[in-house]
């Protein structure tokens, strides 16, 4: 009889799900508890007071759900918005696109500013639309910190400056479902009203919990909110009673894990987090650098200051079958990346690089991309794993803790 089985383990460098932790995992295999058990409401606290430390904000009310992020946005589209009214998509790339069309399917009405490609968000254009809304139509400003589609990280400073100097009142909701535990995000010192993730990247668990952070003024603009919804509505989950907060029976299970994935991060340091994700950012950086010698690879984010610590997007050459070179990838070398997403499908493939990832991980990773390269006969220079290994030789950082793989 032939084994089915294979050895070792199976690389997920795709941008979500990311690795889990074996904590986590642990964690997760725990008895749920009934819904009277004080140790549900415990884990519940946790689970808020860890996501407020980890969105840097003091005074936010956080909102879990059972969903993933388009959950979550769903949440935010009902809440801050009533059918009829209007929010600004910045354009990003397939994610914005997707945010706005499910805001639009909602009822809602979207201004959108253009996405050029392999760009962050034009604030210029942000600004400007928010100038030409002299009634103050708009409610909302929807911002995707990191579209992982394109591989691109947004700068959100600039674009609170812009929604400042329009003196617009708009709300500013940050979407970071695929930057939050990579790169920095300061919920109250960068002025967002409303900070949407979900479990499945940098948080190291598995799909299914959402969340939402919401400050004051948002909260407001929810009580005020006529548009009809029970699931998503703040309003009427802000309570003490565990029932209440989850419109029902939480998903204690995800819970256990989310406590337990916030503990490592608070355990290993959040810079430390941080630093250890552009470390790894930067070896696969160095290593589409080296196949770009080739002449059929590259970046498809431009600006080399955009390029996410999260994930990045891989052009190839017209004509290049990427779920070809995913198929070779993942079963012949056992490393699963993703391809390319609406507009750029076909176009590119991505590496995802967060959540519980180390440098041997992230060689293996770009080693095995490079072999599948090489046997679908796409040229990669001198070799991308080469020059990652030089990137991580000369950009040691000690580790805070060595107890865990990351």
């Amino acid at each position: 009889m032939t084994s089915t089985r294979i050895p070792g383990r199976r690389f997920l460098h795709s941008p979500g799900p990311t690795p889990i932790p074996d904590e986590v995992l642990h964690a997760m295999s725990r008895q749920p508890m009934d819904l009277g058990d004080p140790r549900v409401d415990a884990t519940i606290a946790a689970c808020e007071h860890g996501l407020k430390r980890l969105l840097q904000t003091e005074d936010a009310d956080v909102f879990m759900v059972a969903a993933n992020g388009h959950g979550a946005w769903e949440a935010v589209i009902e809440n801050v918005a009533a059918p009829g009214e209007a929010v600004l998509v910045p354009g990003t790339g397939h994610f914005s696109e997707q945010w706005a069309l499910q805001t639009e399917a909602l009822g809602r009405r979207v201004v959108r500013t253009p996405w050029i490609e392999g760009w962050p968000i034009d604030v210029e254009a942000v600004e400007q639309a928010l100038r030409d809304d002299k009634a103050h139509a708009i409610k909302a400003v929807f911002t995707v910190h990191t579209d992982t589609s394109s591989g691109v990280t947004s700068d959100l400073a600039a674009t609170r400056r812009a929604i400042d100097r329009a003196h617009h009142p708009a709300l500013f909701v940050a979407d970071v479902v695929a930057s939050l535990a990579a790169a920095p995000f300061a919920m109250d010192a960068l002025g967002v009203d409303v900070a949407l993730g979900a479990s499945q990247k940098g948080l190291m668990c598995p799909p299914g919990l959402g969340f939402v952070a919401v400050n004051a003024a948002a909260f407001a603009a929810a009580q005020r909110n006529p548009a009809p919804r029970f699931y998503w509505d703040w309003v009427r989950r802000k309570s003490e009673l565990s029932y209440r907060k989850f419109c029902g029976t939480a998903p204690q299970n995800l819970l256990m894990g989310l406590e337990a994935a916030l503990g490592l991060i608070f355990e290993e340091g959040v810079d430390a987090v941080h630093a250890r994700h552009a470390q790894l950012a930067g070896a696969v950086h160095a290593a589409v650098a080296g196949w770009s010698e080739g002449g059929a690879l590259g970046f498809f984010a431009q600006d080399p200051a955009s390029r996410s610590v999260s994930v990045t997007t891989i052009t190839v050459p017209p004509g290049t079958d990427v779920d070809a070179l995913r198929t070779v990838a993942r079963e012949r070398f056992q490393v699963a990346m993703a391809g390319a997403l609406g507009p750029l499908t076909g176009r590119g493939f991505r590496i995802g690089h967060l959540g519980d990832c180390n440098p041997a991980m992230i060689l293996g990773a770009i080693g095995g991309v490079e072999a599948a390269l090489v046997v679908q006969g796409i040229p990669v220079g001198a070799g991308g794993t080469a020059c990652a290994v030089q990137h991580l030789a000369a950009n040691y950082i000690p580790a805070s803790i060595t107890r865990r793989g990351a």
